[in-house]
């Protein structure tokens, strides 16, 4: 085109000079588009890795707002992954494991879980108060109240408006028999309270319930079930409040509730047996247990149960054969000692001697004084030196 341009007579030249302006005219125009087109893509850039950070934060808050844990656990555990300094994540996720863990019969590690992901993102952050009432809360869901409330005052001296840090504050004082004060943190919490409400109204529950204001307790926990009433946790702490209140259709329906969400739930039928138990419908009672060893054959608080409801109705056999899967696994399961329930050991004891079986009697009383010995627990089954009378001419 140059080549061309030169070539052309006077008036061409005229015309070249105007198409100088105007190459000159697009080039800034094409630089200027380019720099705006760079600027505003490192805008969207920038834009795009903010809103995968509050996507991530967001959609794992959306999917705990929904009950879903699985997920919850998941998009945060993997935001935080990303995002090591993203705090929020870390007490989301933490809150999740923790929630879930008291979901069913078959999630108890994940208490663990949250204390080995507190106890690595304090050497991280150990001046952080989200991450410090993270440690707490998790301290407090896996029995140790003394650190938890020392973490929690750590992240209230750090942030004294901390909602979460007050409200697990208030479950460790609780949990050292504290109730006064675990009642008085609580009401503060709920005061104060704009975020973790959920959190905040349970921690008040468990306070009421601990002065034995059980009324109390269930209005504090239908707050956070009108928060969240996808969360399996407060409906079975909502039973439990309505047993202690006396109040046998309260806890029905709240186990039922669980069921409607969850329909699987084996933990839920198992404390349907025990409550059906209670109310001396055995049949149910039965019926219930004998669905949560189907469900959970591993499960040994299933077996206990269903044992102990035959031996009230005076079936021995079946109450000493579940009863004995009840102890076997857990020896099995190499459950400590002092965890282990005895009734499995002592009504599958009586049930043997009501039933004249010597040798089952001994066995099972024998592994009962071997374990008394080693972990020193009461001596509460004790028969004379010459042994059990039904024994006695074997």
């Amino acid at each position: 085109m140059r080549i061309h341009r030169y070539r052309t007579g006077p008036v061409r030249r005229s015309s070249r000079r105007r198409s100088g302006c105007l190459s000159l005219v697009i080039v800034l125009g094409v630089l200027v588009g380019f720099v705006l087109s760079t600027w505003v893509r490192l805008g969207e850039l920038f834009v795009v890795e903010t809103n995968q950070s509050e996507s991530g934060l967001r959609a794992a808050q959306r999917a705990f707002d929904r009950g879903d844990l699985d997920a919850a656990i998941d998009i945060a555990r993997q935001t935080w992954r990303n995002e090591p300094d993203n705090t929020a994540a870390l007490i989301l996720l933490v809150r999740a494991l923790v929630y879930r863990s008291y979901s069913d019969y078959d999630h108890d590690l994940d208490r663990k879980s949250a204390l080995q992901l507190t106890t690595t993102a304090l050497e991280q952050h150990p001046r952080d108060a989200d991450v410090l009432t993270a440690h707490a809360f998790a301290l407090h869901a896996n029995g140790d109240p003394v650190r938890a409330a020392q973490y929690a005052e750590r992240a209230l001296n750090r942030n004294p408006d901390h909602t979460l840090a007050r409200a697990t504050l208030a479950l460790a004082y609780g949990g050292v028999g504290g109730y006064e004060n675990a009642l008085k943190e609580s009401q503060r919490a709920a005061v104060q309270a704009q975020d973790y409400v959920l959190d905040v109204q349970r921690a008040l529950a468990i306070s009421f319930s601990d002065l034995g204001r059980y009324r109390e307790a269930i209005r504090a926990v239908d707050v956070a079930i009108s928060h969240n009433n996808k969360l399996a946790l407060l409906h079975f702490e909502r039973a439990l409040y309505a047993i202690l209140a006396g109040d046998t259709d309260i806890a029905t329906a709240s186990y039922f509730n669980v069921l409607a969400f969850d329909s699987e739930n084996v933990k839920a039928r198992l404390r349907m047996c025990e409550l059906s138990s209670l109310l001396r419908e055995s049949e149910r009672a039965i019926q219930y247990c004998t669905d949560v060893i189907a469900r959970a054959p591993g499960w040994v608080d299933g077996w206990h149960q269903l044992g102990r409801e035959y031996y009230l109705l005076g079936q021995f056999d079946s109450a000493q054969t579940a009863l004995n899967h009840c102890t076997s696994l857990a020896v099995a399961q190499d459950i400590p000692i002092v965890e282990r329930p005895f009734q499995c050991w002592y009504l599958q004891g009586q049930a043997a001697e009501i039933l004249g079986d010597c040798e089952a009697l001994l066995k099972v009383y024998g592994e009962f004084q071997q374990m008394a010995a080693a972990a020193d627990l009461p001596q509460t089954w004790v028969y004379p030196p010459e042994g059990p009378t039904i024994c006695l001419n074997s």
